[in-house]
C-alpha cells in the first residue's frame, strides 16, 4: 500500500468507487486568460503575461527568507509574481517568454501580486477547468487530481441506479458520462449536464429514503382530541406566540394520528420551544401517558424541572427529577413512583436511558438540544414504552431550503416568532486593538450587580496557535479588576466541578465567568447581560449565535463583543452577519453560504457529494417535482427489492445511514 493510499484510506476513502464518488467542492476555470489589468485583489485568478525581469535574493541573515521576484506584463499592464524560499524555481523561467498563472491575487503598495500561484509556460499550458477538492492531510490538490485521472478509466464500470424513466423524462445523461464530466469536464456546458444528473440522482435517492422512512413508519399511541391546547394556554401566566400555537397544533396532530411522531421542533434560544413541549406533555398527561423529558446537561435538567413543575404542577401534573448525582435512596424512590405511574413526567439526563429506570405507561419522549444525543440514546429512551411519539427540540436552526431537503415539510415545527418584550441584543466587533475599552465596559456592568460570560476557543495559550486562551484570560482578569468575582469554566475539569461553578454563576456568587465553548448549551441566567467572544474568527457563524444566545434572557439591555484577531473575508463576513441580524434562520442560511451544507451538516459522511447538496439548496422545487416520481416507484416497489433496483436501495441505505434516517 502506497503512501498515497494510506492517506486516503485515512479519509474514508477506500475504494476506486469511493474516490470517483468524491465529488469536487468546486472549480477552477482556467479557460480563458484574465487581462492583468482586470485583476481584483483578494480573488484567486488565471492570467498570462511576458515575463520581463527577474530578480532573486538571498537571505542570508538568520530568519530573513530568499526571494523569487518576477515582473509579468501583457498588453493591459503588469504584476509581480513572488516566490519565498523557492529560488530554484528561477530555473523554470526565461525572460522575454510567456507563461500563465493560476493564484491569488494581492496587492501592496499598489502593486498587484500572485505570490507562489501555479504556473506554465504558455505553450504548454493545458487550459480547461480543473477540480477542486476538499483538502485530505498529507494530499495536494496535484496528487488528488493525478489520483482521480487514474481512476476515470473505470467510471462505466459504476452502476446507474436512476430508473430509465427518470433519465428519460428529464433527459439525463449516464452515470458514467456525469461522474467524468463532474470531475474533468471539457467545457461549461458538460458540467452543468453533469451537475444536473448529480442533482435530480441525490434528490431521487432522498425523496425515496424519506417515503420509505414515512411507508415504514412504526405503530404509535392515537392521542384523543380532547380540547388540551385550550386548556392548557388558559392555565399560563402570559399569552402564546402565533408560532407556538401553530407549533403545538402541527405537534398535536402529530399525536393523534395511529403512527408513531418524529417531530423535529427548532426555534433560537427563547422563542419558547419548552412551552410547546409542555403542551405535548399535558396532552399525554390527560390520556393518562407519562412523559420523559431528556436534557443535556445536570443543570439544565434541573432547570427544566423547575419550569415544568411551575408550569404544569398547577394543572395536576407530578414531575419527577432524575440525574446521576442522586443518593441512591432517592433514585430508588423516584424509579418505584415511576414504575407505579405515580409520575406524571420525568426530567432528567442521560441517567433516564439506564436499565433500572422503567416507566409505567411512557407515551412521549422529548429530547433538548438534539445534537448533545446520539439516536441510540434517544432510541434506548424510546424502548421503554410502547412506541412512544418523539419530540426533538433544537435552538440549532435548520436553514429553511436544507429542512425541506432532510425531512421534507410534515416533520419540522418552526418558531420564528420571539415573545414580546424581549430586547434585542446588542452586538458589535472590534479588534483585539479595543479589548482594554471592552473589559472596562463589562466591569462596569458587573460593577452594577450584571453577569456574563468571556469564551475563548483554547484552554490554554499555544506556541502554535495565535488565539487567546480561558485560562491566560482568566489569570489576566483578576490581577486587573481584584475586586471582580471572576469563575473559570473549561472542558477538562471535572463534571463535578463544571456543574457546581455553573451553579455558583447561576446563583450569583460570579460576575463574569470565563470559558470555553462549554457553556454553549449552558444555563439560563436571566441576570447575564454581556458576552464577549475572544478570538472571534476562529469561531463559526452558528456557534457565536448560539454564544450570544446565552445573554438578553431578561428585561435588561444585554451586549455581545467580537474581539476580533484576523480579518480574513471569512471572519469579516460572519461577523457582519452577526452584528446586523439577530434571525437565528437567517444567520443559518448564510452559514450554509460561507462552509457548505456538506460542511454544516456533516453529510459527507451520509454520502451526499457537497455539489449535488449545494445545488438542492438552490432547488427544493426539483425535489417537490421529483416526488410524485419516488412515490410511484414506492407504490411499485415499497422495499425496492425488484430486479434492478438493488443498487438504488443500496444508495438510499448508505445515505440515511443504514435505516432511513438522516440524523442532522
Amino acid at each position: 500500500k502506497t503512501a498515497l493510499m494510506e492517506k486516503l484510506n485515512d479519509a474514508g476513502i477506500d475504494t476506486v468507487e469511493d474516490l470517483l464518488l468524491t465529488f469536487p467542492r468546486g472549480y477552477e476555470d482556467r479557460t480563458e486568460p484574465a487581462a492583468i489589468s482586470s485583476l481584483t485583489p483578494g480573488e484567486s485568478a488565471y492570467t498570462a503575461g511576458i515575463v520581463t525581469k527577474i530578480y532573486k535574493t538571498q537571505g542570508r541573515m538568520r530568519g530573513r527568507k530568499s526571494l523569487l521576484k518576477l515582473r509579468v506584463e501583457d498588453v493591459t499592464g503588469s504584476m509581480e509574481v513572488l516566490f519565498f524560499n523557492a529560488a530554484f524555481l528561477a530555473k523554470n523561467f526565461v525572460s522575454g517568454e510567456a507563461y500563465v498563472f493560476y493564484g491569488r491575487v494581492t496587492e501592496n503598495s499598489g502593486a498587484v501580486q500572485m505570490i507562489h500561484p501555479e504556473f506554465e509556460k504558455m505553450e504548454n499550458a493545458s487550459g480547461g477547468i480543473f477540480p477542486v477538492y476538499r483538502q485530505i492531510a498529507g494530499i495536494s490538490q496535484r496528487d488528488m487530481r493525478k489520483s482521480m485521472r487514474a481512476a476515470i478509466q473505470f467510471a462505466f464500470e459504476l452502476p446507474d441506479i436512476l430508473p430509465r424513466e427518470i433519465t428519460d423524462k428529464y433527459g439525463l445523461c449516464d452515470e458514467a458520462s456525469a461522474v467524468r464530466g463532474i470531475h474533468f469536464p471539457k467545457d461549461r456546458s458538460e458540467l452543468e449536464s453533469a451537475k444536473r444528473r448529480a442533482v435530480y440522482e441525490q434528490m431521487f435517492v432522498l425523496r425515496l429514503g424519506l417515503l420509505m422512512m414515512q411507508s415504514g413508519e412504526e405503530d404509535g399511541i392515537s392521542f384523543p382530541r380532547d380540547g388540551s391546547e385550550y386548556d392548557f394556554a388558559a392555565s399560563l401566566p402570559y399569552a402564546l406566540t402565533g408560532a407556538q400555537r401553530r407549533a403545538i397544533r402541527e405537534i398535536y396532530a402529530d399525536m393523534e394520528r395511529p403512527a408513531r411522531m418524529n417531530r423535529l421542533l427548532q426555534g433560537d434560544v427563547g422563542s419558547g420551544k419548552t412551552a410547546a413541549a409542555e403542551a405535548a406533555m399535558y396532552k399525554a398527561f390527560r390520556a393518562g401517558y407519562q412523559s420523559a423529558f431528556m436534557a443535556p446537561t445536570e443543570l439544565l435538567a434541573k432547570q427544566h424541572y423547575e419550569t415544568l413543575r411551575r408550569d404544569l404542577g398547577g394543572l395536576g401534573m407530578d414531575i419527577g427529577l432524575l440525574t446521576g448525582h442522586m443518593k441512591p435512596s432517592e433514585k430508588e424512590e423516584l424509579c418505584s413512583a415511576l414504575e407505579r405511574g405515580d409520575i406524571d413526567a420525568a426530567v432528567g439526563t442521560h441517567a433516564l436511558i439506564q436499565p433500572d429506570v422503567s416507566f409505567r405507561k411512557l407515551g412521549l419522549v422529548v429530547t433538548d438540544e438534539q445534537h448533545r444525543f446520539g439516536v441510540d440514546q434517544r432510541a434506548k429512551l424510546g424502548e421503554k414504552g410502547a412506541g412512544p411519539d418523539m419530540l426533538v427540540m433544537t435552538a440549532t436552526p435548520i436553514p429553511r431550503s436544507l429542512a425541506v431537503i432532510m425531512y421534507g415539510d410534515r416533520d419540522v415545527s418552526v418558531l420564528d416568532e420571539m415573545p414580546p418584550g424581549r430586547v434585542p441584543v446588542q452586538t458589535k466587533a472590534v479588534t483585539d486593538r479595543s479589548r482594554k475599552i471592552v473589559y472596562d465596559f463589562i466591569m462596569g456592568e458587573a460593577a452594577k450587580g450584571r453577569q456574563g460570560y468571556i469564551v475563548a476557543p483554547l484552554i490554554e495559550d499555544s506556541s502554535d496557535i495565535d488565539a487567546r486562551s480561558a485560562c491566560g484570560i482568566y489569570d489576566e482578569l483578576r490581577k486587573k479588576y481584584p475586586g471582580v468575582s471572576i469563575a473559570l469554566l473549561h472542558g477538562r475539569m471535572k463534571e463535578d466541578e463544571k456543574n457546581s461553578i455553573m451553579q455558583d454563576f447561576a446563583e450569583g456568587r460570579y460576575s463574569v465567568l470565563v470559558s470555553t465553548v462549554v457553556i454553549e448549551v449552558g444555563i439560563d441566567v436571566a441576570n447575564a447581560t454581556f458576552m464577549v467572544i475572544e478570538s472571534a474568527e476562529r469561531f463559526g457563524l452558528a456557534q457565536m449565535h448560539q454564544l450570544r444566545g446565552r445573554v438578553g434572557r431578561g428585561s435588561a439591555q444585554s451586549y455581545c463583543v467580537l474581539i476580533m484577531n484576523g480579518t480574513g473575508d471569512v471572519a469579516r463576513s460572519r461577523a457582519h452577519t452577526l452584528v446586523s441580524s439577530s434571525d437565528g434562520f437567517y444567520i443559518a442560511e448564510k452559514d450554509l453560504e460561507l462552509r457548505g451544507p456538506g460542511e454544516v451538516f456533516g453529510t459527507r459522511q451520509h454520502g451526499v457529494p457537497d455539489v449535488a447538496l449545494t445545488e438542492m439548496v438552490r432547488h427544493t422545487d426539483i425535489m417537490e417535482e421529483l416526488r410524485g416520481d419516488a412515490m410511484e416507484l414506492i407504490r411499485r416497489d415499497p422495499d425496492l427489492s425488484m430486479p434492478g433496483h438493488t443498487e438504488l436501495r443500496e444508495r438510499v441505505e448508505t445515505l440515511f445511514g443504514g435505516r432511513a434516517q438522516i440524523n442532522i
